[in-house]
């Protein structure tokens, strides 16, 4: 099995870095991989942590309409070059967190991406230099007040609320250039959502370089590469998964944020 790198918590407080084992005890880092972490005289045991995002990035740049299918099912055209928008690092959710739908919409919508996490400073890179900055793959959902993009145009609040960026379970070196994705909602067998990933518009590396032309990359910022098309809403008490093969599975479950008194 390819290393899982992994951010956790424990019991205490303290967050750590790590190396998952396949007994699910944690190798506990001694700074993130990307910036040359090495293995400490540390290992958690599988019951004294819980997992959190495995990276905390400085800022989420995410691309809208990058499969075809996708910019179909929004009545639109794929984008001449890539759509790019923020999530804010206050948006991000762990592995197994409750995504909160914000009483100021009424149709958010389940995303399932591939993100890419920076493993360096980039900046002003071609897409071959850009493919060596690109450290690792995880898996995002992309969480959308659908009905707020909409009315806003533009898509800060609609993307922005707290919770609605689910990132981990953890991070791999590599994956699979035809890896299948493939969101699940609910208890149903059945994906929503399945498609591989060689059917986006525009590549990791070319949307690392496209992006650096902009700003800087640093170590640790993540990349949301876009999502295929069977995007639909979620309730209250459902439970979303996302799948991305040679990576693993997002699990979270939804419920509702309370109102303003």
């Amino acid at each position: 099995m390819a290393p899982r790198y992994v951010r956790v918590k424990t019991a205490e407080g303290r967050a750590y870095y790590g190396l998952l084992q396949l007994n699910r005890a944690v190798q506990v880092l001694d700074a993130p991989p990307w910036l040359g972490g090495q293995a400490i005289e540390l290992e958690l045991a599988p019951d004294t942590y819980q997992l959190l995002a495995p990276c905390s990035p400085s800022k989420i740049v995410a691309v809208g309409k990058n499969y075809a299918a996708h910019a179909a099912e929004m009545a639109s055209e794929v984008p001449s070059e890539p759509l790019l928008f923020f999530k804010p690092p206050s948006a991000v959710l762990a592995p197994e967190g409750e995504i909160l739908l914000p009483p100021q919409s009424q149709r958010v919508d389940y995303e399932g991406e591939l993100a890419l996490v920076i493993g360096s400073p980039c900046f002003n890179c071609t897409p071959e230099v850009a493919r060596s900055k690109i450290w690792g793959y995880t898996i995002a959902n992309d969480v959308t007040a659908r009905d707020l993009q909409r009315s806003d145009k533009q898509w800060a609040r609609a993307k922005g609320f707290d919770t609605f960026c689910p990132l981990g379970p953890w991070i791999v070196r590599e994956v699979s250039a035809g890896a299948r994705l493939q969101t699940f909602v609910g208890d149903g067998s059945e994906p929503v959502q399945s498609d591989s990933i060689e059917h986006m518009v525009y590549s990791p590396e070319v949307l690392v370089a496209y992006i650096s032309q902009v700003m800087t990359l640093l170590p640790g910022d993540v990349i949301l590469t876009g999502t295929p098309e069977g995007v639909g809403p979620l309730k209250a008490g459902d439970q979303v998964r996302v799948e991305i093969e040679s990576i693993g599975s997002l699990h979270n479950s939804v419920g509702l944020r309370q109102p303003l008194p």
